[in-house]
């Protein structure tokens, strides 16, 4: 193990979305975080990629599979846990304390245990209790709202708001200030971590614009949302497509003298009435040339450009090359372990693990004896 959390020991309860991202990321930072997977069953499964090489959430991390309704197995869970540092689970409100392993019973017996906990909606409230995806979190916390051209529906961003930024790191944030925390008290805590509040939480920036008057409401007008001509993508002559983001004046001037535009409609950029008719002047410009053209002209000047790569080209761009962005684990490329650090570099020591793929390993490691543990199989436990 490497990374600043190197000697930090935590168990994932298996979920799904936001709970194996927070793991991953911790893991990736060097925590020893060990899965308590479910059982493997013989049946059909909604999500065939977990278990193989291709669950890249999963990295890093070795796995323990019980069957957490048997006693036996609920007391090994609790074994481990009396040894961990943090906990961390993704479940509706009150799975956990059926499962006799609530926060409760937990930090009885391991009072400086960091309990982190991540849902939709949140532990309590109205909706505490019903069924949702990332689309209901953010739609809840009024981002979604702002997302997309005006005259469409709100276009779902991938599952990146809610399960991810406002899910997964908001948990992971919250597991790493309450461990630094217990450091000095020598007592853990609950983390509540809801999406619709994190995701509301990454919109911070836009409320308040929203309160300045400066973030008006209709979908795809304001500046950062599409609707200004300086600050959007365009299609180019072979179909791909570039983003600009010319905010400033020195960089809108840049833009204005690569794209050999004289014209003086475009003078006063922020002349919010002009901008629909300038993104359909900037949009021909663009379109008389292909995405490389563009790149050779634009690339690395101060316009504030990128071409819009798609995730077959990301990851063989010179920057990311460069930069490691990428890397292959068992032959799958994926994001590299992130942010960087200058001494305790983290890295990714292990692909995705199959359920229960290190059941014995992780109870020998963990100070289960031998022969308890070959009770546990013959009782097919593990």
């Amino acid at each position: 193990m490497s990374g600043p959390l190197k000697g930090i020991r935590i168990v994932e309860m298996v979920g799904l979305g936001p709970c194996p991202f927070a793991a991953m990321m911790l893991a990736d930072m060097g925590a020893e975080v060990i899965r308590i997977d479910r059982k493997p069953t013989d049946g059909p499964t909604p999500y065939p990629m977990q278990g193989t090489r291709f669950d890249v959430m999963a990295r890093g991390r070795r796995s323990l599979a019980l069957d957490l309704k048997e006693p036996e197995a609920r007391d090994l869970a609790l074994h481990l846990i009396d040894q961990a540092d943090g906990l961390i689970e993704g479940f509706r409100p009150g799975v956990m304390e059926r499962l006799g392993l609530g926060p409760d019973v937990c930090l009885a017996r391991n009072p400086r245990l960091v309990y982190g906990r991540v849902t939709g909606w949140g532990q309590d409230g109205p909706l505490a209790n019903a069924a949702g995806h990332d689309l209901n979190y953010i739609a809840m916390s009024g981002m979604l709202h702002e997302i997309g051209d005006g005259d469409a529906p709100p276009v779902p961003p991938l599952n990146l708001v809610g399960d991810f930024g406002g899910g997964g790191m908001m948990l992971a944030f919250g597991v790493v200030c309450a461990l630094l925390e217990a450091r000095g008290s020598g007592k853990g805590q609950v983390i509540d971590a809801a999406m619709v509040e994190g995701s509301a939480l990454l919109g911070a920036m836009i409320y308040g614009y929203k309160a300045f008057g400066a973030w008006t409401g209709e979908r795809g007008s304001a500046m950062l949302a599409g609707g200004a001509h300086f600050y959007n993508t365009y299609a180019c002559a072979d179909g791909k497509f570039v983003s600009v983001g010319s905010i400033e004046p020195q960089f809108y001037a840049l833009l204005l003298k690569l794209c050999n535009i004289h014209d003086p409609a475009f003078d006063n950029h922020m002349d919010r009435s002009r901008w629909p008719e300038l993104k359909t002047k900037i949009s021909a410009i663009f379109a008389t040339k292909p995405r490389q053209a563009w790149c050779d002209l634009m690339e690395g000047t101060d316009v504030c450009f990128a071409p819009v790569l798609d995730m077959d080209e990301a990851p063989s761009h010179a920057h990311n090359r460069a930069r490691e962005t990428f890397i292959e684990v068992d032959g799958v490329t994926q994001p590299a372990p992130a942010p960087r650090f200058s001494r305790t570099a983290p890295q990714v020591n292990a692909g995705p693990a199959s359920a229960g793929q290190h059941s014995e390993e992780i109870l020998r490691d963990w100070g289960v004896q031998a022969q308890t543990i070959d009770g546990l199989r013959r009782k097919n436990i593990i």
